[in-house]
């Protein structure tokens, strides 16, 4: 019996009538994995500063300043070529076990002023009973206060593993925040699979979620009209986001996924649609080393990447800057496991036309463009740096 037979009655009725819905609008071929690509030349990394603990994620304030989050609970803001450490005044309980802790950060883009919205995402709760949070608070300079949590991703799971989780700032205001599906087999959510989440569109697990500024479901979702579904899903199918990036140009979102053993992915993320795991898989299951679903499901949206062996993606960017002119229009990944960034140039229309790879030697968490054009990457160590990609 595979995990779709298993899934209770309301969940099979609901993602039987997004797939009618949804039919005729994403292609069922399969497309080829790729191995390692070839070197990038013509660019080397400088390390900006150092010290950093574990850090994730980062993000600038509008007078160019850098915030720098750490996993186990620690904010840093960018001073010269030193970090120094932030205070966070009414962070809800951290839970660190396993992929858990304090991840993504974002400003608000709307605020220019000096006490700006800092957004953060979190694990939080204990190792039995935990969840992905958005919390918000108030940076004044020296710390970040008053803050609260403004959503929180249902339902609750236990263990260390797949919560996302990033956040991605829209013209419009609005947010996309990922959410991961839970886990790996045997782990189980209520009387299901972990993973099978990822195709209940009663769970926020597994999902890519729209939300207002304030944490509330943005309007006009579209899955909020389907029978059962929770008004913040905007795509579904994933199993662990871990980066995410807009072209300002043509609004188009990406997103870089980690898959199970092979067949990582970056997707073209649209609203509405469903990008098939664990039905439609490129990776194997890790303990039974077979194949996860099927490479190609119709009615589910096709991955543009596909990498395999799994270089473990993380943060993502989509480059605008001047530094690079031939790099412009182009997603960098950063990797974990392959300790590089991955570069994804795209034609006009977002199709893939070439890749290739920059190595850093380390496992890259978090890749993002700054205000200076420039990109930058954080490397995933119990002491990180944060390195700037320049021209050799």
């Amino acid at each position: 019996m595979t995990s779709y037979q298993r899934m209770p009655t309301k969940v099979l009725i609901s993602v039987a009538t997004l797939l009618t819905a949804l039919a005729g609008h994403a292609s069922a071929q399969a497309i080829t994995p790729v191995d390692e690509p070839p070197a990038a030349k013509g660019w080397r990394a400088e390390t900006v500063a150092g010290d950093l603990p574990q850090p994730w994620g980062m993000a600038w304030l509008a007078d160019g300043r850098m915030l720098v989050t750490g996993k186990k609970g620690t904010l840093h803001l960018l001073n010269g070529k030193r970090f120094d450490e932030v205070a966070i005044e009414g962070l809800p309980a951290l839970f660190t076990g396993g992929q858990g802790g304090l991840l993504d950060i974002a400003v608000h883009p709307g605020d220019k002023g000096p006490n700006p919205r800092v957004y953060m995402t979190m694990a939080s709760g204990t190792q039995d009973e935990n969840r992905t949070v958005l919390v918000q608070g108030i940076f004044d300079g020296k710390r970040v206060h008053g803050v609260k949590t403004i959503f929180t991703a249902s339902p609750s799971k236990s263990g260390g593993q797949h919560f996302g989780s990033r956040i991605l700032f829209m013209k419009d205001g609005t947010l996309l925040m990922s959410i991961g599906d839970g886990g790996n087999p045997p782990q189980r959510v209520g009387n299901m699979l972990a993973r099978d989440q990822a195709q209940n569109l009663g769970s926020h697990n597994g999902a890519v979620l729209h939300l207002t500024a304030d944490g509330k479901p943005a309007s006009g979702n579209p899955l909020a009209g389907q029978q059962g579904a929770l008004p913040e899903l905007w795509s579904i199918g994933h199993r662990n986001i871990q980066g995410m990036a807009v072209d300002p140009q043509s609004g188009r979102v990406w997103a870089s996924e980690h898959g199970p053993r092979g067949g990582d992915e970056i997707n073209l993320v649209e609203g509405g649609k469903n990008y098939g795991w664990p039905l439609q898989s490129y990776g194997l299951d890790y303990s039974s080393r077979e194949p996860v679903g099927t490479k190609a499901v119709p009615g589910m949206v096709q991955p543009i990447v596909v990498w395999s062996p799994s270089p473990a993606p993380s943060g993502l960017a989509f480059y605008t800057g001047k530094a690079f002119p031939a790099w412009r229009g182009s997603l960098f990944s950063g990797s974990l496991a392959g300790e590089d960034i991955r570069r994804v140039a795209l034609d006009a229309q977002g199709k893939v036309v070439r890749q290739e790879k920059l190595a850093i030697g380390k496992r890259v968490r978090d890749v993002r463009q700054g205000p200076d054009g420039h990109l930058y990457a954080l490397t995933d160590e119990t002491k990180g740096s944060l390195l700037r990609i320049v021209p050799r």
